[in-house]
């Protein structure tokens, strides 16, 4: 059986166990069947704990991030027929969102998280085409992407879910330049980013990993050419009835926050 041992890349399996645990609620946000296959009794029940600790607090961040995203993506999927996620890890969105059938999507993550995954999905069909491709971002991804099918001259939607807070400011400009050098005018993008307070203090096992925080998401992303709308958990758009902890406003300063950044290619 592979083994994940990275552990921003093990991480992957956590955030599948909690939406094993938000399927099986009465009043979840999404279904994801293949998320507790993915995750493992022995995750799930180490991290049922905390997962009713941030539902008690009103922040259950996973399951809301999800289902923004899973909401995002169906918003403008299908006027837009490639889909790349980028850090897929355990997602299994090409196995459970109603994407046109000529969709194709293409999951990029390490080798060895993907070899893990595909190892237990294997069986199971995709509701488009799925490609899997086995590369770090700081490798030359961007060429095997092409190699397999994916188009510069059509729009795409991008997913970078839980991810760039794992990167350095050098390789999240890098990564955006290339998102940017590969997607045709009216592309799509979603992803999530912490601000710079959280990145200072962390001292959780995980979050001693985080290493990029930014404070203005539309600046960043503007200056690549993307008009970005921003919302944290909590606002009116990402609450989805569970998410009941509402950050200050964006203008209180030393707050820690989380922002959920869609964004259009102009």
């Amino acid at each position: 059986m592979p083994e994940i041992k990275d552990p921003v890349g093990s991480s992957s399996r956590i955030i599948a166990a909690v939406r094993a645990i938000e399927t099986q609620r009465p009043d979840r946000l999404f279904e994801d069947p293949l998320a507790a296959l993915l995750a493992g009794d022995e995750i799930i029940a180490e991290v049922i704990p905390t997962a009713k600790e941030y539902e008690n607090r009103g922040t259950p961040f996973v399951a809301t991030r999800t289902r923004f995203f899973d909401d995002f993506l169906m918003s403008v999927a299908h006027q837009r027929r490639q889909i790349v996620i980028l850090g897929a890890g355990m997602d299994t969105r090409a196995f459970r969102l109603s994407w046109h059938p000529d969709t194709h999507l293409y999951e990029v993550d390490q080798p060895e998280v993907l070899q893990f995954k595909e190892s237990f999905l294997e069986n199971y069909q995709a509701l488009c085409y799925r490609h899997s491709l086995s590369i770090d971002l700081k490798q030359a991804w961007p060429e095997l992407l092409i190699a397999q099918g994916y188009q510069i001259d059509i729009p795409s939607v991008w997913l970078l879910e839980g991810l760039l807070y794992y990167l350095s400011e050098n390789e999240v400009h890098d990564l955006l330049k290339t998102i940017t050098n590969l997607s045709a005018p009216t592309s799509c993008l979603g992803g999530d980013l912490l601000n710079t307070k959280p990145i200072l203090q962390s001292n959780s096992e995980l979050s001693k990993h985080w290493r990029y925080g930014c404070d203005e998401p539309e600046t960043l992303f503007a200056s690549y050419g993307w008009k970005a709308s921003v919302v944290q958990p909590g606002d009116e758009q990402a609450h989805f009835g569970r998410h009941t902890y509402k950050y200050p406003p964006r203008d209180v300063p030393d707050v820690e926050r989380v922002f959920f950044v869609t964004a259009l290619k102009e």
